[in-house]
């Protein structure tokens, strides 16, 4: 077990290198990944141009960065899975089925949260 270390902030500040590779690792490697950031950028763009308010903004980004963060946390478990269990296994089977129903909730989420929001306002253009 590693002994106690003194408090440093330049070694945490170090440490957001690993942090910021894996960001750059899910969205060039996985393909959900680009999926989800595709879809965050035109959900963006469609809060720009229909000037959504700013609890609307705060509510858009939560469920962005929710839909992201489940999706990379999947992507860890399936591959940390595959090194565990490079053959089928039912059980890893179940950890990845729960894992990948995870992301469909919070996608689901950023879904019913997106209608509620740009809904009234497209309706409200077309009117």
């Amino acid at each position: 077990m590693e002994e106690n270390k003194k408090f440093s902030i330049i070694d945490r500040i170090r440490s957001f290198k690993y942090a910021f590779n894996g960001l750059k690792l899910f969205f060039r490697d996985d393909h959900n990944g680009r999926l989800h950031l595709f879809a965050s950028i035109v959900a963006i763009m469609f809060s720009w141009l229909l000037k959504i308010s700013a609890m609307e903004w705060v509510v858009i980004l939560v469920v962005i960065t929710a839909v992201i963060a489940t999706e990379m946390v999947n992507a860890a478990i399936e591959k940390l899975a595959d090194v565990v269990s490079p053959n089928y296994h039912p059980k890893i089977k179940i950890v990845k089925d729960l894992a990948a129903g995870a992301v469909l909730m919070t996608a689901f989420l950023a879904l019913a949260v997106g209608g509620i929001i740009f809904i009234p306002k497209l309706l409200a253009c077309i009117s």
